[in-house]
């Protein structure tokens, strides 16, 4: 078996995941992505990344992802470190056969990166940016 280097091993987290920064890049610039909320409604009501789509995680299936573009990256995303619902649900849209990148940090680190959210509990965005 042959053991991954590290160059591959980085080469293959960035197919796999993108940042806050990376994706308002990417919509700003017009490409086809679409941010994927995995946690519950009611955490989606309170809070979100503008622009996302509810869709639970655990109500991931055929029926409920019928709609979506095949032609998209799809970005999921929970709260961040200590959540795993993106992980769960970039899993299932993978199976699904969508093309996904998981949101490094989540809705926590879209906020750190200073940007606004939408809902009952939305931030204007205050900017702890790394400046990567």
């Amino acid at each position: 078996m042959k053991l991954m280097t590290q160059l591959e091993f980085y080469q293959a987290k960035l197919a796999y995941e993108i940042d806050a920064a990376d994706v308002k890049a990417a919509l700003e610039a017009g490409e086809k992505l679409i941010l994927i909320d995995t946690r519950a409604t009611a955490a989606f009501e309170r809070e979100s990344i503008p622009g996302a789509l509810s869709l639970p995680h655990r109500s991931m299936n055929a029926e409920t992802t019928a709609a979506l573009p095949r032609d998209a990256l799809l970005v999921p995303f929970c709260d961040g470190i200590g959540c795993n619902g993106s992980t769960n649900g970039a899993i299932k849209l993978l199976q699904l056969g969508f093309r996904v990148k998981e949101l490094q940090g989540g809705l926590d680190w879209w906020k750190r990166d200073g940007f606004a959210t939408v809902g009952s509990h939305a931030t204007a965005g205050t900017s702890i940016q790394c400046a990567c």
